[in-house]
């Protein structure tokens, strides 16, 4: 929720008295953007956490020939994917790990404890840094909407690379989401309209020479009220080519690019499959999965 602006000690300076007897009586005005919650907001625009599930049960069977059970989802936010993985299959367990207190506990009440009983007992909400949390052997990690960009130079990202693949079984997959082309560049606002709110994707800043880059959500709503900045990301834009390249390094045996189609209209399908080219589309959205095999020599 936004931080108020409400005069503050305003209200016991000269005229305050005045402006509270002129108020008495009036009913005061309560905005959308006051009843609103941004994490719902959040995941009602941007995450398809079933979408997530689908997506990676099929790679994972098409990359190691087997049924993935276990789940590590790292930069988990409210931890809604970990919760719809347990959901999805009784043999299922997850461990969710984030480095915010607040939204794992928003996660707790509000996606945890909706769960089945027998469910709960399979999901595990971790508070640390995803490149030291103690989480166990898992099949698949997952680092989704850009969250691991927060690392802005190789060092940090190589470390946290080598983190997961130490936590992956031996036929392990990492899999993570990015996005690029031309239109990743521009400084720009790009609204979407979900009828009772509309979301605003602002690339605020871009800086060439380190490839920082300064995003912000807001939140804006048919009475004209707004959650201005409800979600703000400092990130390094990185590339398909150094994605790869770092998971190598970090000993990965091989990754792959799942490239989404099209339509009949020429519109994303929301299908995804591995390419060995893709497309000078100004604006993309791709999955790489990165398999644990062999530790090389």
């Amino acid at each position: 929720m936004a931080a108020r602006r409400d005069g503050g000690n305003d209200a016991g300076k000269k005229g305050g008295k005045a402006k509270d007897r002129e108020a008495t009586g009036r009913k005061a005005t309560v905005r959308m953007a006051d009843l609103a919650d941004p994490h719902e907001l959040y995941e009602a625009s941007v995450q398809s956490v079933n979408h997530e599930v689908e997506f990676l049960e099929l790679a994972f069977a098409e990359l190691t020939g087997r049924k993935a059970l276990t789940l590590r989802e790292d930069f988990c936010g409210t931890g809604a994917a970990a919760c719809e993985w347990v959901r999805s299959d009784r043999r299922r367990t997850a461990v969710a790990v984030d480095i915010d207190p607040k939204v794992l506990d928003w996660g707790r009440k509000h996606h945890v404890a909706k769960l089945k009983s027998k469910q709960r007992e399979r999901v595990r909400l971790v508070e640390g840094d995803v490149r030291t949390a103690a989480t166990g052997v898992v099949d698949i990690a997952v680092a989704f909407n850009f969250s691991w960009w927060t690392f802005k130079t190789r060092g940090e990202l190589l470390g946290y690379f080598r983190a997961v693949r130490e936590a992956l079984a031996d036929d392990g997959v990492f899999v993570l989401d990015i996005y690029g082309g031309s239109d990743a560049y521009d400084e720009q606002e790009e609204e979407t309209d979900f009828g009772l709110f509309t979301y605003v994707w602002d690339q605020h800043g871009f800086d060439p020479v380190s490839a920082r880059y300064i995003c912000h959500i807001h939140f804006r709503f048919p009475d004209g009220s707004e959650l201005p900045r409800a979600f703000s990301y400092d990130w390094r834009l990185w590339t398909l080519p150094e994605l790869r390249e770092l998971l190598a390094e970090a000993g990965f045996a091989r990754s792959v690019v799942y490239w989404q189609g099209e339509d009949e209209d020429g519109e994303p399908s929301g299908d995804f499959s591995i390419v060995q080219r893709g497309e000078a589309d100004p604006a993309w959205i791709a999955y790489v999965a990165a398999t644990k095999g062999p530790v090389e020599t």
